[in-house]
């Protein structure tokens, strides 16, 4: 039998639970865990460098974008996830939007409706360098 990844198990600091029948309107800025029973209307942000996994249960609703490092979802997102770590999409997972994600775990059943976009650490140094480079060669062109 395959180990699950502790990574997706917890996350450093307390766990904020949306409950069923609550609905949340505006953004929300968090560390830890995010549990979502209920509905959010607005982006999900994890803290600057916070150790974050937010979990859309089976009842739960997203719509907006979800910024957080591991993402785990059973529920409906009806925006993009943006994912530095992990996403793992359950039987029950319903997306309506790009995932931009490291790593990912899909079971059957699982619903996405919308592009996948793999980003590992080195892709991202890499879309920065280019910038870079063009700026210093201005600079040097300034000088001649």
């Amino acid at each position: 039998m395959r180990k699950k990844n502790n990574l997706t198990n917890f996350a450093a600091g307390s766990t904020t639970l949306i409950a069923s029948g609550t609905h949340v309107l505006g953004d929300v800025r968090f560390a830890g865990n995010l549990e979502v029973e209920g509905q959010i209307t607005g982006n999900i942000m994890a803290e600057d460098g916070a150790d974050a996994r937010v979990r859309v249960l089976p009842k739960g609703c997203v719509v907006g974008d979800v910024s957080v490092p591991v993402v785990v979802i059973n529920g409906r997102i009806e925006g993009n996830i943006y994912s530095s770590l992990q996403v793992e999409l359950a039987a029950n997972a319903e997306v309506e939007g790009d995932l931009h994600y490291a790593l990912i775990e899909i079971e059957k059943g699982a619903q996405v409706n919308g592009n996948f976009v793999h980003r590992s650490a080195s892709a991202q140094q890499e879309s920065l360098s280019p910038v870079e480079n063009v700026a210093e060669t201005g600079m040097q062109d300034l000088g001649s």
